[in-house]
């Protein structure tokens, strides 16, 4: 199962025992190899438009990106930082009204997503797309729902 570190808290309420629930249900749900630590940082959105123009050649604020430091991770042991997980408050702030739902809920919902593009989903086309959808919402009622 990842470790995982809190860089920059956000001004919203998080709960790690419930970011805890989060990795373990993934844990348990995928079968990749997860034994490494993600850093999750949080940042203005400002800062995170900067970091995504500056990495991906998009000029515009997003939600969410991920970066991985290493190109083969098989030597890596659970003390390796292999992933951080950089999340835009703002984006965050603004998702959560326009979703109707708590900052810290739509913060749990980024969370699952972007460590299912770390486990190497995608959603780039429909098929994709639908398998990654449906893990979310698994991951996401067994979370929430038990």
């Amino acid at each position: 199962m990842f470790k995982y570190n809190l860089i920059v808290m956000p001004i919203f309420s998080v709960n790690t025992y419930t970011i805890d629930c989060i990795f373990e249900v993934i844990s348990n749900k995928i079968n990749i190899i997860q034994n490494w630590t993600i850093n999750i940082v949080f940042l203005d959105d400002d800062s995170i438009k900067n970091l995504n123009n500056n990495y991906r050649k998009i000029d515009k604020s997003t939600d969410v990106l991920s970066f991985h430091y290493y190109d083969d991770f098989t030597d890596l042991n659970d003390e390796d930082i292999a992933w951080e997980i950089i999340m835009s408050e703002t984006k965050i702030k603004t998702q959560a009204i326009e979703y109707w739902l708590w900052e810290e809920k739509e913060f749990y919902k980024l969370l699952i997503h972007s460590i299912l593009h770390i486990l190497w989903f995608d959603h780039e086309i429909d098929e994709e797309y639908k398998i990654m959808q449906n893990l979310e919402e698994n991951i996401y009622k067994e979370v929430f729902e038990k």
